[in-house]
This record gives C-alpha cells, structure tokens and sequence, in this order.
C-alpha cells in the first residue's frame, strides 16, 4: 500500500466526497437490512394467525380476520417497498459520490503525469517507449481508479454491512451464524483465485491485441511499401497468425469466465441449504421461528456479494499498487534541464561555444568534443558534415535539449543556463531534421508555435518556405486536414511547413537542421534566396551534409566526428583544399549527373 500512498494528496482534496460516501453507504445498508425485519414480521404473522384463522372456518369473523391478516401483509408489502427505493436512492447517492471522487482523481492524476512528462528532458524519451510512456498514463492510471472507486466504494460496503448485520444476526441465533456464514470465506478465496486468473488471461489478451493493433497500424501506413514489393499474401498470414493466436487466447479467457458465476451460485446455494438445514432444526427446538429461518436466508443473499467483492477487491489493489509504482516511477524521474537565475531578457542572437564537449547519457557516445565558435548577432553560420558528425547535436545544445557534457555556451552576455528555459526556447525557431506534423489544418501547424498570430503572417511564411503555391493547389487551401503525421504532403512539402512554422514566430535565433534535404536544388535555392531577407535580420544557424546550403553563410564549420576540422568562409575554405573543397566538389558532380 505505500506504493498508493501517493494518491492520499487526492483522497484528502475531494474528502467531502469521501465522508458523504461513507454516510450514504450506512444510510443504504440499515434500509437493506430493515426490509429483511419486516419479512420475519410478515411470515410469522401469517404463520402464527393461520391456525386462529382456521378456528373461524365456516363463520363471518374469519372472513374480518382474513382481511385484518392481508392489511397486514400489504402494510409490510408497501413499507418493504418504500425502503427498497430509499436503499436504491442512497445507492445512487452512494455512485454520485465515490464513483465521481474516484473519476476527480483520475483526472487530477492523469494531468499529473502528463505535466510531469512535459517538464522531463529529451534524454527521457530516448530512454522510453511511446507505448510504455502511453500506458502508464490510461491503462495504469485507470487501474489506479478502479481502487479508489469500486474497490473504496465495494470495501466500505463490505465493512459497514458486516460490522451492522454481524450482531443482529448473532443476536438472533450464534449457532445458526456461525453455520451459515462457513462457506463465504471458501466463496472469497475461490473468487480471488479465479478473477487474478481471469486478469493473467485478460493481461496476456491486451498484449496480443496490441502486437495485432501494431501489425495492423505499420501494414496500413506501409501499405504502399507491401504493395510496391507484392508481399500482400505474406502480409495477410502474418495478420492470419497474429489473429489466431488472439483467438486462442480469447477462448482460454471464455473457460475461465465460464466458471465465475457457476462458482458463486454453488456456494451460494449452499449456504442457503445450511441456513435451512441449521435453522429447521432450531424451529423444531422452538428457539427460532419461520421468519428468523427467511430473515437469515436474506442476510446470507445480502453478505453473498460484499463477500464475494473481497477477492475482486483484493485483486483490484494489487493490480493498483502495481500500476501507482509504474506510475511512480516515472513520477519520480527528475528535470535536469533547469534555470540557475531565470533570466528573461530578450535576446539579439550573439552565439558563443568555448570548448563544448557532450556525451550522450544514456549511449555513452561522445558527440562533440572541444568545439569552439562565435556567431554576431543577424550572422549566419553553417555547420558542415556527414552524418552521425555532431551536426544536430548542436541544435540541440542550443535548445538546451540537452545540456553540455564540459565546456560553455553563451548566448549574449548570460551562460545559457542561466536563461529562463521556456523563454528562451520561445525565441528561438527550430526546424528539427525529423519533421514532425500534427493531424490538424496547414493553418494551425503553421502557426502552432505561436500564439494568436495573423493570418497574413501565416500567409507570409508560407510564402518565404516556397510552399504557398502548393497550399494554393490543394483543395481547400490552409484549411486543409493533414493526415497522421502530415501523410497528405510529401517529404518536402514536409520539411517547407516546419520551415514556415519557425518563420512565422519571427525568432531571435533560426536553426535550419537539415531541414532541406527532401527537397530538390532548384527548390533549395528558391527557398535560400527567400531566407536572405530573412536571415538578415536574425542569428541563423544552418546545419546541413549539402555545400549548397553554406553558400549564404558568414561563417562555415566543417565537423567530422564531433571535431571541427576547418573554419572560414566558403571562399576561404574553397582555398585550402580540405575537406570542405572535397564535399563542394563531389556534390557538384552529383548534380550534374542528376540533371544530365
């Protein structure tokens, strides 16, 4: 239980609800158990009253005493009536209050986690799946629920009824009790066994469907792939296997569930065949009546359920502390991406690296190693380099994404740590190498980043990406639906969106990570050409493994294996025949091939 402790903060927030629960789960249970009082009542009326009733048979009296009997039996009728609908009442009360508590902080703990989450640092995710990050947020927190709710709601209903109908039932006959409540211990250990081997088989189904929901999601989305490649039949039995084996599982759940409730009617019934064997014997002994025998019957049908809630509650918080410690887990991962001084100021771009070296944490691969470099405000630099180079590690850096591992980065005149990081971020505009799309209008994935833009500025950074005569074609223009993951648009409509969506912010600082290479040169050049007025007034950081892309740049970088190896300008490094002359002149080449 300690692992659940975490959610006690919730318990305490909405304990008025808790209170009233536990109010109107007691106020329920006294009218469930005074109806079975007025049975008693009700059959030893008519049982006591039958042999005087027959004394009058033949005269008119019986006639009177057979109406005063019925009365009767209507009166308790309508009084047994009247409180099986104020115990239905309070039930719904009883709903309204635990069952709502529980869905608060259900709520509450879901935008915990999900908070949490967006506060963690990118190493984070690199560390985790989507799928685990996802599970823990519904299927975990939802397990979570089910204790506070049910579970709370079902164990204040156990406990209150036991501790109300325990002594009645005692003070009617302790013999008769205790015969009849021998078989529900065996009911609520054998309910335990069997619904923690429902939920191993419910467990092992969830997995198989989502192996088949992951089969069938990468088959549609790489349908043009399987299609292209004719592997459609190979596809189609390897969705035959999964399916069977999701079905295999589902029957051994349907055995299972087969013999619930089976179960609980056997030990049911045979508590009621004790009560009846039991408490005949006491009527013949004349210490019990036949009400007391019909009164016991419907305690023992009344302590049936709560009883048989034992196993499924225990179970329920299992399966809850469980999930809270998954949650917990992640609950207790730290942000290392913090502000020493939370400074605010607005930025005018100046860039300085002094001897930045960085190790990704969670690889152990050392990225950059001593890299040093000044960017002037509205200045450009490029940073040059084949791949797995550092180039994006850079970017990165900047976005404070990761902090360095040894070394210094200044932006201005403050050590970049010291910068409020959210502030920060918001003035910077980064095109990350993998362009990321939201299922929404070109409009909004425009102008995501920004907050109540205009729509000539969004109007505008589609134009300054080269990407508004492709906007223009389409249907329905900027409104247009993009599909999962911008599938609409090609790779390098793609890449000109994310473009326009870093424009449209009008950053103090823009970093291009590779965020050309989808497209074509003469695409390039339109889009570079339309960046000079932009950059102008900017820092611009362009990273690229494309020579093309340096051309508009004051500064170059050329970096292989976290190193730089040359620095200058594309005149400069064009005269020293390195490395940079080597990339300028084989690409060249290439495009003149690609064009012959």
């Amino acid at each position: 239980m300690k692992e659940l402790a975490h959610i006690n903060k919730y318990v305490y927030k909405y304990k008025f609800h808790l209170l009233l629960g536990v109010l109107f789960t007691v106020i329920s249970n006294i009218f469930q158990i005074l109806p079975a009082q007025f049975v008693r009542y009700a059959l030893d009326l008519v049982v006591d009253n039958l042999k005087v009733y027959r004394i009058f048979e033949g005269a008119e009296v019986q006639a009177l005493y057979n109406d005063v009997i019925k009365n009767s039996v209507v009166i308790y009728g309508l009084i047994i009536l009247g409180m099986a609908l104020l115990r239905g009442f309070f039930l719904f009360l009883v709903r309204q209050t635990l069952i709502v508590m529980s869905r608060h902080i259900e709520y509450d703990l879901k935008n915990e986690v999900y908070d949490h989450y967006q506060t963690l640092p990118l190493s984070f995710y690199r560390r985790n799946n989507t799928g685990d990050l996802m599970a823990r947020i519904s299927e975990d927190v939802g397990r979570v629920r089910m204790f506070i709710g049910p579970a709370i709601m079902y164990g204040l209903n156990l406990f209150t009824l036991f501790i109300m109908l325990i002594p009645i039932m005692l003070s009617i006959n302790v013999r008769l009790t205790l015969y009849a409540l021998i078989p529900l211990p065996f009911l609520s250990f054998s309910i335990y066994f069997v619904n923690n081997l429902i939920n191993k088989r419910s467990e092992e189904i969830q997995r198989s469907l989502s192996g088949l929901s992951t089969f069938v999601q990468e088959a549609f989305s790489g349908i043009r792939v399987i299609k292209s490649f004719a592997r459609e039949s190979e596809s189609l039995e390897k969705f035959a296997e999964a399916s069977d084996e999701y079905k295999i599982k589902s029957l051994r759940l349907t055995r299972v569930n087969s013999l619930f409730f089976p179960l609980i009617l056997f030990l049911i019934g045979l508590s009621t065949i004790i009560t009846i064997f039991v408490g005949g014997a006491e009527v013949i002994r004349g210490t019990l009546s036949f009400g007391n025998i019909a009164e016991f019957i419907i305690y023992i049908n009344m302590l049936t359920w709560p009883v048989t809630s034992l196993g499924w509650i225990t179970s329920i918080i299992q399966r809850a502390a469980a999930s809270q410690k998954r949650i917990n887990e992640f609950l207790l991962e730290k942000n290392t991406i913090l502000s020493k001084e939370n400074v605010r100021e607005e930025i005018s771009g100046e860039i300085v690296f002094e001897n930045v070296s960085f190790v990704y944490p969670d690889t152990g691969i050392q990225a950059l190693k001593d890299v040093s470099f000044t960017v002037k405000p509205g200045e450009t630099l490029a940073v040059i380099g084949s791949t797995g180079s550092g180039k994006s590690t850079i970017a990165n850096l900047l976005c404070r994404l990761f902090d360095v591992s040894s070394g210094n980065i200044h932006i201005d005149q403050y050590d970049i740590r010291a910068y409020d990081v959210q502030h920060l971020r918001s003035q910077i505009g980064y095109v990350p190498q993998d362009v990321f799309l939201f299922s929404d209008t070109i409009n909004r994935n425009i102008a995501f980043g920004s907050i109540d833009v205009e729509e000539n500025r969004i109007i505008q950074a589609a134009i300054d990406a080269d990407l508004y005569h492709n906007i223009q074609d389409l249907p329905k223009g900027f409104g247009t639906i993009l599909g999962e993951r911008g599938i609409t648009l090609s790779g390098g409509q793609k890449q000109r969106l994310s473009i326009a969506r870093a424009l449209v912010r009008d950053p103090k600082i823009l970093i291009l990570d590779d965020s050309l290479s989808a497209v074509d040169t003469k695409t390039e050049n339109n889009i570079l050409n339309n960046m000079k007025r932009i950059m102008m007034a900017r820092t611009s950081i362009i990273i690229s493994h494309r020579v093309s892309s340096a051309k508009l740049a004051d500064h170059i970088i050329v970096l292989d294996d976290g190193e730089i190896v040359e620095m200058g300008n594309h005149e400069s490094l064009m005269a020293e025949n390195g490395v940079y002359k080597e990339l300028y002149e084989k690409q060249l080449k290439a495009e003149e091939l690609a064009g012959e």
